[in-house]
């Protein structure tokens, strides 16, 4: 998986300097949330800065491809925004939130067995189906023409670059394998973004000892 993952030019062409750490996390066993994980989200709403530069930088590239960031926000500044009430969701899920917070970087989790094929950073066609849930029921949307999606063979995994992601690939308790998206922009530095993955990949070891990671930086040339 890790070696087909995709940045497209038109992507690229929007934020050449973005970059992304791709962490494939294999052999996962993942549970309830417990006061380990519990801990982590409590310790990062400690260290929450919502007016850090790599926030309105995510600002700035949603607006750049039409997304208004006060109603569909960057995935890190929602969290910010909330980082003193988060829920505890599952371990691996609270694990990248913490971290997420605490290190002030969009991170996006997803279930590795439920992808087709790989995945892709891309700008959208606009007939791509993303299931989500409306009103309680499941139900299938479409990206705007032009919005930056990641997406699989299958259809959009998460939809305006971070701020949502479908429910085919979320992870749950049942959770064995997991592909980590973590995304940087400038002025976020390359060495910061590497510390949040090793830091991320300690959690996950510390609720899966035999876990498996591999890692790729996608950058910019």
């Amino acid at each position: 998986m890790l070696d087909r993952i995709v940045v497209d030019d038109a992507v690229r062409a929007l934020r050449p300097d973005f970059a992304v750490l791709a962490m494939t996390a294999e052999g996962l066993l993942n549970g309830p949330g417990d006061d380990t994980s519990a801990a982590w989200l409590t310790a990062a709403a400690e260290h929450a800065a919502p007016d850090d530069p790599h926030v309105t930088a995510w600002r700035e590239a949603y607006r750049a491809f039409g997304a208004k960031p006060q109603r569909t926000r960057p995935s890190v500044d929602a969290l910010l925004r909330r980082a003193d009430a988060l829920p505890s969701i599952n371990k691996v899920v609270d694990a990248y939130n913490a971290v997420s917070v605490r290190y002030v970087l969009p991170i996006g989790g997803e279930d590795l067995d439920a992808y087709r094929g790989p995945a892709r950073l891309v700008r959208a066609a606009g007939d791509e189906p993303f299931d989500t849930v409306a009103g309680g029921e499941p139900a299938v949307e479409h990206p705007a023409e032009g919005e930056v999606v990641w997406r699989d063979d299958a259809g959009v995994t998460c939809r305006r670059w971070n701020w949502r992601q479908c429910v085919r690939t979320r992870i749950t308790e049942s959770t064995k394998n997991a592909l980590f998206l973590l995304e940087r922009l400038e002025p976020y530095p390359l060495d910061r973004l590497r510390e949040t993955g090793d830091e991320l990949a300690a959690r996950l070891r510390e609720i899966s000892p035999d876990v498996r990671i591999a890692t790729r930086l996608i950058a910019g040339e």
